[in-house]
């Protein structure tokens, strides 16, 4: 029930307890009165309590309870200082005490004339004041309760002589006219104040004392509030009865009644407090109206609220004018400034600048105090009075074409008029001016200058935000965001929305069907040629927001049939891929709407189809072709759009991929590529995941809401399926071998339909069934022939999943770990194959690419190693996980070495013949993966890595390589990598990239082939001399031209001699590289000696010094040389480096067995003595004289051969004895101790 009725329809009994409910409340005796104190502490967040609306001193009026029950009970009251009989007071005294309250006005104004300046004394300043308000204040309530409880009604007839006092009673209403009315003309209009006064309202005491000024301006917002209470309880009192002020009539002729009072009064307090908001608005920003209140101060919003509900009131029981009546008035005289015979008192005051944005911004605050119920609580459910007639009138000088309103004006405007939708019932005239506006305006951009970038025309770059723009229309918003975030038309809009959401929700479709012929009206073929991109727009922003909210296929339909209005010819590419952001964007509605979208797609697909063909067939115009681009580009991103909004993908979506994708995707370059495989990519991720989930809900025990929407909705996947096959996997095959590096997209997307193929295997190619997902793997993961940055990036996409895993083995496709090993060693070896061998300077974007490619095999080898083999693997050789976070290469060689390592610890024949199996299947054709390398003799990066990672091969895979099986393999990585033609070739020298790389390396091969050597029966004889031309290759090759530059470890035969490898291993490798120096780099042609011949003695000396032990090869090999080389050289670097590598021998064989060894020491040097001492028997005596001090046993051994050459000697001669050839093997003799002394006795006796 209305408040404003309770008076007349409420029962009494209801009505007293209502009054004793409100005197239990009232216990503060305190008079209400204005205060804003509370709202400067608080910021202005609640009215203060002792406001006339929280103490209910307005309710008690309105209601006609007793404005103060719990006071003035006693008989006598005190009032300015003087005791008063309670009930008789005001009769007797009307004038007297009208005259002390004006009294103590002078008081108050005198204080603040008189105010100081000095802080001590604004304390009792305050309190003075204080107390003079509350004397007047306490007086005007007096007046209203005494007329209330003690003043009688007029009586309808007057039997007999009255008592004076009953005369006197009779005279007061007429006498309380007159008070009154001198009481407002000697406060005066609240604009005459002075401004010194009017400035309290800005005052900010946060310790509630005030200066008089304060409490001045206040006291007269009392007076003016309980000047009207009065009036209005007098004439409830009067029973609404007019109250003529007899006196005054008499003595000036002119007419004042109670109502022209209150009428008077009131007006000219609206027309102040205008005033007030007039003077608040210069400072209010536009973008700021509506969170700038109107008032000063909230004593002013509670002054507003209380003459709402009082004008209201009495509109409903009198028939007087209601509160926008009289608010409407004030406003038109603003506006039409009328001649001074017709203009109301005080208007002269209000100048403003702008009067339309000044009304509307007052109207708008004003509505929205109605939401203050009688209490002065917030109450958003409280039915508001509307004034739609004056705001319509507002609407209609603010699209005034001849008042030219600007846009930073406008949008205020319809701010405030979305604001007031919000407040009162809906209005649909409000649209029509609106729409007449605007309809004639669309090609404008509504922007405002000085808003900047935030100002602009929003075209909108794809579909969807184009949706949501006009979707944030029909929601809840926060209207004073608007004003820079949108325009005054997208203001419009929500005007428009709000109207037709709430008006549709409790009456049907009716605002649509009358706003309907309206709109459809205004849009004809040549308005529909005039609109530019702008103009389009907003046409689209009109009907897309009403399709969202109304008919969306009758709207749609209307839209295309409008869009065929304009001809091709003068629509720009601008504005086509316009209107087609507009398709898109009602196909997004029919997809929220879970609306099928076939009409609507098959008509922009075949206009995508056109435009993909001549993309196709434009070779040279690069401007034909850019500006076919960003209609194709627009039709991707709409689709996409589609595609991810749709919840099932069951309303014909498939339209929208047609073959016209067959012609683009050739076309495409770079970026353009680029977008279109990030589009292919999203549809089938958006395509599995929606079916998975469709799928799920036909699994059995599971209800559906619709039984037959998952079996439609997985018929349309399998119709999309279908359509990516069709128009899009061709070209992603055709382009797995192109000349140049893939992009990363391209993978990607081959990972999405080898997915695809597993989740829908029906609807993939004929020629890849009948089962795609393993030729979906051999196209794109298992050819040797694929890019390996291809096949990197798409293998990492697979080789955890789990579903695949399972498809595979549920096939039996037991290879499938292994060949994807394969592909990981193949794109490990070729991660350099795109450099240049020249080694040029790598550009920025070259870097970028190998640290990318770098990072991809990072991520496939870390899933690599998860794979069960591989784990099985590495949890037999021991090897620790961390392994996989390795550097790409060394992951690999720790991954050989682990084969390598397994593969020996194994027992069974039938074990180690599946190992080598299952080995060769991880290798594949790897010198075919190297061959790039090798036939163009780098990069240099290229050639060390494959010398280096297939010298571990051999080196630990030598057990397997040495198999029946795998020694194929092994003669091939001879031939291809060690012994090639090239090499062969001793006159020709080999590129430096190359002979690095093989220096680096030889060492594994050398102690592989060593160990396969020892290992093989069948083929021994060839290994061994595979063995021997390997290092007849390189030994020289490797060889220094002196022995000074024969660092520690630079000759790789010397490395592989000298590195740990197995006894077996090492004695052949000795063996068979002493026996290729000894025939081929120590010969003597005659007596010249070989090249290099010191350098070669170098090389032998380190490999005893290193090794520390003497063979028996070395002695058989090598001793006879040096001894050779020591005697017929005469270089003293030769002479110096074999006598050290005899030395080397002599102590190795002391330190060795005295059997075997010394033997055959023995033997080499008699057959040394037997050889040179006839020719060189000095140099042969020097020599042996330096081995006696080594080992004085061996040349012991020694004397009868030599005794007996040096005879044969001298039989040869035919000279006799030879005395110098004695004499020095006497000096020898002599450091053999007994024996040498024994052989010269013989000597000299055979002398004597």
């Amino acid at each position: 029930m209305d408040d404003d009725s309770a008076a007349s329809s409420t029962p009494l009994f209801l009505t007293d307890s209502l009054e004793m409910a409100m005197e239990m409340e009232n216990e503060n005796s305190n008079p209400p009165c204005f205060s804003c104190a509370f709202d400067n502490q608080n910021g202005g967040r609640s009215l203060s309590a002792e406001s006339y609306l929280a103490i209910g001193s307005l309710k008690r009026v309105l209601l006609k309870l007793d404005p103060s029950p719990n006071d003035y009970e006693e008989d006598v009251v005190e009032m300015f200082g003087f005791q008063w009989v309670t009930e008789t007071a005001l009769v007797e005294s009307c004038e007297l005490l009208f005259g002390l309250l004006r009294q103590q006005i002078y008081r108050l104004e005198d204080l603040v004339q008189t105010g100081s300046s000095d802080f001590g004394q604004a304390s009792n300043l305050h309190s003075e004041a204080e107390r003079i308000r509350r004397q007047c204040v306490e007086f005007l309530r007096y007046v209203k309760v005494f007329i209330f409880r003690y003043l009688e009604p007029p009586r309808l007839e007057n039997d007999g002589m009255l008592h004076p006092y009953e005369e006197l009673e009779a005279k007061l209403p007429s006498m309380l006219v007159e008070e009154l009315y001198g009481l407002t003309m000697h406060i005066g209009r609240l604009y005459e104040l002075p401004s010194s006064v009017l400035a309290a309202f800005t005052i900010q005491h946060q310790a509630k004392i005030f200066p008089p000024s304060w409490h001045l301006l206040h006291l007269h917002l009392d007076i003016h509030w309980l000047v009207l209470e009065i009036l209005h309880v007098l004439g409830e009192k009067m029973m609404r009865q007019v109250v003529y002020a007899n006196n005054f009539i008499n003595l000036t002729g002119e007419n004042l009644t109670s109502i022209s009072l209150f009428e008077t009064h009131c007006g000219n307090l609206i027309s102040d407090l205008i005033s007030l908001s007039v003077n608040k608005y210069i400072t209010v920003r536009l973008s700021e109206a509506l969170i700038s209140h109107h008032y000063p101060c909230t004593c002013i919003k509670e002054l507003w609220i209380l003459l709402i509900h009082l004008l209201d009131h009495r509109n409903k029981g009198c028939h007087t004018e209601c509160f926008w009546s009289l608010v409407n008035k004030t406003l038109r005289n603003i506006f039409e400034r009328p001649s001074s015979s017709e203009r109301m008192p005080g208007f002269e005051t209000i100048q403003c600048k702008d009067p339309l944005s000044f009304s509307w911004w007052i109207i708008t605050h004003l509505a929205s105090l109605y939401q203050f119920d009688r209490n002065g609580n917030l109450n958003e459910k409280k039915q508001k009075e509307s004034n739609w007639k004056f705001v319509e009138e507002l609407l209609k000088k603010s699209t005034d074409a001849q008042t030219g309103v600007l846009e930073e004006h406008l949008r205020m405007h319809l701010q405030c008029c979305l604001t007031l939708c919000s407040f009162w019932e809906l209005n649909l005239s409000v649209v029509t001016i609106l729409w007449d506006y605007y309809s004639k305006n669309l090609n404008s951009c509504f922007t405002v200058p000085w808003l900047g970038l935030k100002g602009l025309a929003n075209i909108s770059k794809t579909s969807l935000s184009m949706l949501e723009l006009v979707k944030s229309c029909c929601c809840e918003q926060q209207i004073p965001a608007l004003y820079e975030s949108r325009n005054s038309y997208f203001i419009f809009l929500s005007i428009l929305a709000r109207i037709m959401k709430e008006d549709a929700e409790n009456r049907g479709v009716r605002p649509w069907k009358q706003i309907k012929g309206r709109i459809y009206s205004k849009f004809h073929r040549r308005r529909m040629q005039e609109l530019t991109e702008v103009g389009l727009q907003n046409f689209f922003n009109l009907f897309l927001m009403l399709a969202v909210v109304a008919e969306t296929e009758d709207i749609a339909s209307r839209v295309l049939d409008l869009l065929d209005f304009p001809t091709p010819s003068s629509i720009t590419v601008s504005q086509r891929a316009l209107i087609w952001r507009g398709h898109f964007a009602f196909l997004l509605i029919y997809v929220e709407k879970n609306m099928d979208i076939s009409v609507l797609a098959e008509k922009l697909s075949n206009a995508f189809r056109e435009k993909a063909k001549a993309f196709l067939v434009t070779k040279n115009d690069n401007t034909q072709k850019q500006n076919l681009w960003i209609l194709l580009s627009t039709y991707i991103d709409g689709v996409q759009e589609v595609f991810e909004t749709s919840c099932y993908l069951s309303l014909s979506e498939e339209k929208l991929l047609n073959d016209g994708f067959t012609m683009l995707l050739p076309a495409c370059r770079g970026a353009e590529l680029s977008m279109v495989l990030n589009f292919l990519q999203v549809v089938l991720a958006r395509l599995r995941s929606v079916h998975k989930r469709v799928s799920q809900e036909l699994q059995p025990g599971k209800a559906a809401l619709d039984a037959q929407f998952p079996l439609v909705a997985k018929e349309h996947h399998l119709a999309v399926a279908s359509a990516l096959w069709r128009n899009f996997f061709p070209y992603l095959k055709s382009q797995r071998m192109s000349q140049m590096p893939p992009s990363p997209q391209l993978a990607d997307t081959a990972a999405g339909f080898t997915l695809l193929a597993l989740d829908i295997p029906s609807k993939a190619l004929s020629d890849l069934q009948p089962q795609p997902v393993v030729s979906m793997m051999q196209l794109f993961g298992w050819d040797d022939m694929v890019w390996p940055h291809l096949v990197s990036r798409y293998l990492s996409h697979l080789i955890q999943n789990s579903a695949l895993c399972e498809a595979f083995s549920s096939m039996g496709y037991t290879s499938y770990e292994a060949l994807t090993v394969r592909s990981w060693f193949r794109c490990i070896l070729q991660m350099f194959i795109e450099q240049p061998s020249a080694m040029l300077a790598k550009t920025d974007a070259e870097r970028t690419v190998g640290k990318a490619y770098m990072e991809q095999l990072t991520e496939m080898t870390r899933l690599i190693f998860k794979l069960s083999e591989v784990e099985n693997i590495l949890s037999k050789a021991h090897v620790e996980e961390s392994v996989s976070k390795q550097d790409p290469k060394n992951a690999l060689i720790q991954f050989i070495k682990a084969v390598g390592r397994t593969y020996s610890g194994l027992q069974t024949l039938s074990e180690k013949s599946a190992m080598v199996a299952k080995t060769l299947e991880y290798l594949g054709d790897v010198l075919k993966y190297v061959k790039p390398y090798l036939k163009a003799k780098g990069p240099s990066e290229g050639l060390q890595l494959t010398y280096w990672t297939i010298g571990c091969l051999v080196k630990f895979w030598a057990p397997i390589l040495a198999t029946s099986k795998a020694q194929q393999l092994l003669f091939r990585i001879v031939d291809c990598l060690l012994l090639p033609h090239s090499v062969l070739q001793q006159d020709k020298e080999l590129p430096v990239a190359l002979l690095s790389a093989i220096q680096e390396s030889l060492p594994l091969y050398l102690q592989g082939l060593s160990f396969i050597c020892c290992q093989s029966q069948s083929q021994g004889a060839y290994l061994n001399q595979l063995l021997g031309s390997i290092i007849q290759q390189y030994f020289g090759r490797f060889l220094p031209s002196s022995p000074t530059a024969l660092g520690a470890g630079q000759h790789p035969i010397l490395t592989a001699l000298c590195s740990s490898i197995t006894a077996p291993q090492m004695l052949r490798l000795r063996k068979t590289t002493l026996h290729v120096i000894s025939k081929n780099y120590m010969q003597f042609k005659g007596n010249v000696p070989p090249p290099r011949l010191a350098s070669v003695l170098a090389f032998i000396f380190e490999v005893l010094q290193r090794t520390q032990n003497t063979e028996l090869c070395d002695i058989d090999l090598v001793l006879p040389a040096v001894l050779k080389c020591m005697v017929l050289v005469n270089d003293l670097q030769v002479k110096k480096i074999s006598t050290d590598i005899v030395q080397c021998m002599v102590e190795g064989c002391q330190a060795g067995s005295k059997g075997e060894h010394a033997t055959q020491l023995t033997s080499v040097f008699r057959r040394f003595i037997q050889d040179y001492t006839a020719v060189y028997d000095h140099r042969v005596f020097s020599i042996l004289e330096t081995v006696a001090v080594l080992d004085q046993t061996l040349v012991t051994s020694l004397i009868p051969t030599i005794t007996q050459s040096l005879k044969d000697s001298e039989h040869k001669q035919g000279l006799g004895k030879n005395a110098a050839q004695r004499e020095a093997y006497k000096r020898l003799l002599s450091y053999l101790s007994e024996a040498g002394q024994n052989e010269i006795q013989k000597l000299e006796n055979e002398t004597g």
